[in-house]
């Protein structure tokens, strides 16, 4: 009688084990879960004027869109020295510098009308007689 009370004691304190053991798996795995499968969204909500605001200006400061007078080209001092000379000179139009491999190009204006670029570029090349009028690249839109 006292084997047949031992052995049932053990059987118990096993199924108190193993259920121990699947009630801990089992939170265990409900915790893991929870933890890695979290998923967000995230929602920018943007007014529809900056879009097409960035759209405008992507089109109007494009180099494509005008022509333009390159006052003269060189390494990147000589380029930031004629920079800051035409700026001094011509300081109604922005001058900026264009790296061109091999050179750096100093650029100045912005003109729609060949007409407008024609007029500018008599003037400009007065002051600095090697400048040239670059027409506006062709696009393929």
């Amino acid at each position: 009688m006292f084997n047949k009370l031992l052995l049932r004691f053990m059987f118990d304190i096993n199924k108190v084990n193993i259920m121990k053991t699947v009630i801990l798996s089992a939170i265990l795995l409900g915790y893991i879960s929870y933890g890695v499968a979290q998923n967000g969204e995230i929602n920018i909500i943007q007014d529809a004027n900056i879009t097409r605001l960035l759209e405008v200006y992507k089109i109007s400061n494009s180099k494509s869109n005008f022509y333009t007078i390159q006052v003269g080209f060189g390494s990147y001092s000589k380029a930031e020295e004629l920079k800051q000379q035409v700026d001094i000179d011509f300081p109604d139009l922005k001058a900026k510098i264009i790296f061109d491999s091999p050179t750096y190009r100093v650029q100045i204006g912005q003109f729609k009308s060949k007409l407008d670029a024609e007029r500018k570029f008599k003037e400009v090349r007065i002051k600095y007689p090697e400048s040239l009028l670059l027409k506006p690249e062709k696009t393929t839109k």
